[in-house]
């Protein structure tokens, strides 16, 4: 590589590590099962990966056909005071399964780092989606590698507080 030239995000060694077969069904297997309950018993200091950090969260959603409580352990993006996640189901062609639960329960429980809150989740438009596409995968970098593993649109909701 040229001087004037620079590595794309996507060929960073970490977005290789987070995004090869081993580690993602290491993710699917085992992580997506423990780091919820890890996140939440250390308030954010622990998950399966390492220590906890401002761009990981855990969603507590409603099942939207059990009415359960349903965690998920999610990438995020903090932008204008609220949590952007993006609905990548690390690639795979079909969306994940938080994302119809946001969709028929947008109420949630959120837990980041030091702090656990109430949330309401809005979907973003494409138009909304497009202004901070950069933005996330920049933040993210994991989602080029997403992109080109599928050719749906991935979807991106915003997470405001509420009291409620």
């Amino acid at each position: 590589m040229s001087e004037t030239e620079t590595a794309h995000p996507k060929d960073s060694f970490l977005v290789w590590l987070v995004t090869n077969p081993v580690t993602t069904w290491w993710i699917r297997t085992f992580s997506a099962r423990i780091d919820p309950w890890l996140y939440r018993a250390t308030n954010g200091r622990f998950h399966s990966m390492g220590t906890g950090s401002e761009s990981m969260v855990t969603v507590t959603t409603t099942g939207r056909k059990s009415g359960r409580p349903r965690a998920v352990h999610l990438a995020c993006v903090h932008h204008e005071g609220d949590i952007l996640l993006v609905a990548s189901a690390m690639g795979q062609e079909k969306h994940p399964g938080w994302r119809y639960n946001l969709e028929a329960h947008p109420e949630c429980e959120v837990q980041t780092l030091g702090e656990s809150y109430r949330a309401r989740a809005r979907v973003l438009s494409d138009a909304e989606k497009d202004e901070v596409w950069d933005l996330m995968r920049g933040q993210i970098p994991m989602i080029y590698v997403y992109e080109t593993r599928t050719d749906r649109n991935i979807r991106v909701f915003r997470l405001s507080r509420f009291e409620g």
